[in-house]
């Protein structure tokens, strides 16, 4: 069998790029800076903003409301406060800014707190995404149920009471468009378009490959659909990765690489350098280097098996890590792995029903999942130890006994957390 050829080389191509990709990170990063600077040094500054999330808080017997605004102007995500008690949840406002004089690079680079005032509040124009948004609205009785689908279908914030359901669930990762998703509408649309685009080949061009064809016609249709929920972060990372996956394959280069993880979170930060400090980003490149990490170890399993191994494998190993960050903790989390494989047959089912409209032949069973109980602890592992943990992930690519250590450690910790709390 020939030998697929390999991204880098040697390890001097592989550092010479490194070191091209800092550089320019660099400069990418230098006009960000100069962006702060001048936004920072303003008394006030006027932009419309479309509201995003809203939810209360209490302070010193204080009761505010804050809003998660997105500004196309800025192309900016932030939070603001307001006191009044009106609902502004998919509305756009007309925002007097009041840049924080506390606001540092990195709290812009991430999503900043910015004192405003509310100068004009508007109906957004009815688009076609609102009207599918109406469409799902109109198929289910509860509201919690709505909130569900359109943050699936359409990458709409989830409320703040469903947001710590699912977190006690431990199906975030569900939830947020992601890679995941577009995997699952990967599949579908290729296997669907497949035997159509077979028939026409047969007769006309032979000599074609449906990889290219139907990979581009589904990959365009996907970019189509990551621009039509309005691009959240995640959903355009994944895109990225998604797309420069099927550019690998098709230049016949060896795909399942470490080196290609590392090309791709270059490519990704040089197109979006704000993703830096992000938490979501990071939480999902380790989650690649984790499937990497096992597909290269367990190489030998059938598909079905291999399928099993992600969804056991990836749970038990990030672990460690999303609790260096997200001390919650219940029972009900072990249920994730079961429910991540459950996803992935109910997602596109769940598409074809509401396009139908049978949009709610669920709803009892996501009814009793959401409201399943079980009491929750606070576990954070120490930064010190999450370090540790990482270098020996790292340590797993090129060590048979560290990849096996690391599993070790996994299943100590996670004994740790549900059986000795």
């Amino acid at each position: 069998m020939i030998e697929k050829p390999k991204l880098f080389l040697s390890l001097k191509e592989f550092l010479v790029v490194v070191s091209i990709f800092l550089l320019l990170l660099s400069l990418r990063l230098y006009f960000i800076y100069s962006e702060y600077k001048s936004f920072s040094q303003k008394e006030f500054y006027f932009t419309y903003v479309e509201v995003l999330q809203q939810y209360q808080k209490e302070k010193d017997s204080k009761i505010y409301t804050i809003l998660r605004v997105y500004s196309p102007e800025l192309d900016l995500n932030f939070f603001t406060r307001t006191y009044s008690d009106e609902v502004f949840l998919g509305k756009g406002l007309r925002l007097k800014l009041y840049p924080h004089k506390d606001m540092n690079f990195f709290d812009y680079l991430r999503s900043p707190f910015i004192a405003s005032r509310i100068n004009h509040v508007y109906e957004l124009p009815h688009d076609l995404k609102s009207l599918f948004l109406e469409k799902i609205s109109s198929q289910h009785q509860d509201r919690q149920i709505v909130d569900f689908y359109q943050a699936i279908f359409l990458a709409t914030p989830l409320q703040k009471e469903l947001r710590k359901q699912v977190s006690i669930l431990g199906v975030s990762h569900l939830i947020a468009l992601s890679g995941f998703h577009l995997g699952i509408l990967w599949s579908v649309l290729f296997f669907l378009f497949r035997p159509f685009y077979r028939l026409v080949q047969q007769s006309y061009f032979p000599y074609r490959f449906d990889l290219i064809d139907v990979g581009f016609s589904v990959l365009l249709l996907l970019g189509w659909y990551v621009w039509f929920v309005d691009s959240p972060a995640s959903l355009v990372r994944s895109y990225t990765m998604m797309v420069m996956g099927w550019g690998v394959m098709i230049f016949g280069i060896e795909l399942l690489t470490f080196t290609f993880v590392a090309t791709m979170i270059m490519v990704i930060l040089l197109i979006f350098p704000k993703m830096l400090l992000s938490l979501a980003f990071w939480f999902s490149v380790l989650g690649v280097f984790y499937i990497f990490l096992l597909v290269e170890r367990f190489k030998t399993l059938n598909k079905p098996m291999m399928m099993l191994l992600i969804s056991f494998g990836l749970f038990v190993l990030m672990s460690p890590v999303v609790h260096i960050i997200f001390p919650i903790t219940s029972t009900l989390q072990l249920y994730s792995p079961f429910l991540s494989l459950a996803f992935t047959p109910f997602y596109p089912f769940s598409i074809l029903a509401h396009l139908i409209g049978y949009g709610g032949v669920f709803d009892n069973l996501l009814l009793g999942l959401f409201s399943l109980e079980s009491e929750t602890v606070g576990v954070k592992l120490d930064m010190i130890y999450g370090i540790g943990y990482l270098i020996l992930s790292f340590g797993a690519i090129w060590s048979r006994w560290m990849f096996y250590s690391l599993f070790v450690v996994a299943f100590g910790f996670m004994g740790w957390i549900f059986l000795g709390h």
